[in-house]
């Protein structure tokens, strides 16, 4: 039998875009009726010393912060609530500023062929409380604006619902998600966005990296009690909100389609140690997890044996777990920047960047935040995720931080961008095309610069356009197109087969 030729192409359809969120990216953190945020008091930070999540004790008049780190103890000391204070800089406050910038910024994603741009929608802009019994207009009204200028251009909206950010007042009143009541608050809100955006927005997703909050239940749920039952409780909670979303999708409108979101990386063992295999293993299984429950339909029976063990007592009902089974995620999505490498030896060679916990890989370089360039990330990972689900996947977060800087010809030279998004794009063609893995799309993160999640700082860019901001939240706010937002623009021309330089 003669052997077909591999495509070098991208499917038809297929969704090339950009994804920001509403806390790095929006701004106008009050501006027509919007409510704070557990984001917008989190403070500036950088690779070196962690952001701050200030606080104020109402009854003492005592306050401070909390370290806000990935994996570190963040309970917050009895009877502080979160709170803005004098002498702080909060990035979220203004971002770079898309609430004033959307018309030039959706427009300079047209220029580079957008198919699809994911965003989200900032949930104390639409209940400024969260538990409010109706919405706030003005904020409806804005994303109405956004989603429009979207499909002017022939731009495809992807809505996160939750981007690491939850109205603060439910995070003070309820404890965030470890209350059952948030499902109905959220359900509601889920509901009221997709009666006023019919038409106009098809893909959701319900949380952003849910299994963070494993690792920063404040950021992913508003969480002020940082122990085990609490995150238990709390990621139960979600994904008992997320079944009730795709059931409420589908009575609202069949064509919408609502999509799990995961931060995932896989874990290498770094010897043939068996020990070595064992922990890779069962990390892979601790972010799986999240996604067994969410796309898989049910709880994964070790994650039971451990709450067992560990004395974890759900606060649940028996029609969760019916709702978990029959409303799962349409598709997965997920974010994936880098691997990383666990071992069960000593070892003094730890690495460091995002979330990239464990020891270095002896074959791989890393970029200035410590993040490791593998360039097999991607077809690694869609082959994993296919092979367990079988459901539709789409990678709406994989990018690179680097230290843009405007050159003496007034233009923003980025080759180290570029060669690691030569190298993703290049990994998941290989997993279509060879491995024959259903992807939807590709949003590349921090399409327009934005502000850092994790470092909370803006030299950590990510996009095709630079901003003028800085670390200090001064600067002009103007947008420069960088050398990668050409290049991306001829990649999607070509459907990704040209990735030259």
């Amino acid at each position: 039998m003669k052997q077909k030729n591999i495509s070098n192409t991208f499917p038809k359809g297929f969704l090339w875009g950009g994804a920001t969120a509403a806390n790095q990216y929006e701004g106008a953190y009050l501006e027509d009726g919007k409510g704070l945020s557990t984001a917008d008091v989190m403070t500036n930070g950088s690779h070196t010393e962690a952001r701050k999540i200030t606080w104020k004790n109402p009854q003492t008049g005592e306050s401070g912060y909390v370290p806000m780190a990935f994996g570190a103890d963040m309970t917050f000391p009895e009877g502080a609530e979160p709170a803005v204070l004098a002498g702080y800089y909060y990035p979220s406050h203004t971002a770079t500023d898309f609430y004033h910038h959307y018309k030039e910024d959706i427009k300079l994603m047209s220029e580079m062929g957008f198919k699809c741009f994911r965003l989200s929608i900032n949930w104390a802009r639409i209940f400024p409380n969260g538990d409010d019994a109706q919405p706030n207009e003005k904020g409806l009204e804005f994303y109405e604006k956004v989603f429009q200028e979207c499909h002017k251009y022939g731009i495809e909206p992807l809505v996160t619902l939750s981007h690491y950010e939850t109205p603060l007042n439910l995070s003070i009143k309820y404890n965030g998600w470890t209350s059952r009541k948030l499902i109905d608050f959220f359900v509601n809100y889920a509901k009221t966005v997709m009666q006023r955006y019919k038409g106009l927005v098809k893909y959701y997703l319900t949380f952003n990296e849910i299994n963070m909050m494993s690792l920063a239940p404040y950021m992913a749920a508003g969480i002020l009690t940082d122990d085990a039952q609490s995150k238990a409780q709390g990621a139960h909670n979600q994904f008992v909100a997320s079944a009730l979303t795709v059931k409420a999708a589908r009575e609202i409108d069949p064509e919408i389609q609502v999509g799990q979101m995961l931060a995932y990386g896989p874990v290498y063992a770094l010897t043939a140690d068996p020990k070595d295999q064992l922990k890779a293993l069962k990390q892979n299984d601790a972010t799986l997890f999240y996604s067994d429950v969410q796309t898989g339909g049910r709880y994964p029976d070790w994650i039971l044996k451990k709450y067992e063990a560990e004395g974890i007592k759900l606060d649940d009902e028996d029609s969760d777990y019916e709702l978990l089974a029959q409303y799962p995620a349409d598709f997965l999505s997920f974010s994936c920047y880098s691997s990383s490498v666990t071992t069960t030896h000593e070892t003094d060679d730890t690495a460091g960047g995002n979330l990239a916990m464990g020891v270095k890989n002896p074959y791989l370089k890393t970029n200035d935040w410590g993040w490791t360039i593998d360039p097999d990330v991607l077809r690694i990972a869609l082959n994993q995720l296919w092979d367990r689900y079988h459901k539709p996947l789409w990678i709406v977060e994989n990018g690179i931080g680097v230290k843009d800087q405007i050159s003496e010809d007034g233009k923003i030279h980025d080759p180290e961008r570029i060669s690691y998004l030569q190298q993703c794009i290049s990994s998941m063609r290989d997993a279509i095309n060879i491995d024959g893995i259903d992807l939807m799309g590709y949003e590349m993160w921090g399409c327009i610069d934005l502000v850092s999640a994790g470092t909370g700082e803006m030299r950590k860019r990510y996009g095709f356009v630079y901003v003028d901001r800085d670390d200090k939240g001064e600067g002009s706010l103007k947008r420069i197109p960088k050398d990668s937002f050409y290049w991306y623009k001829k990649v999607i021309a070509s459907d990704g087969e040209d990735l030259s330089d």
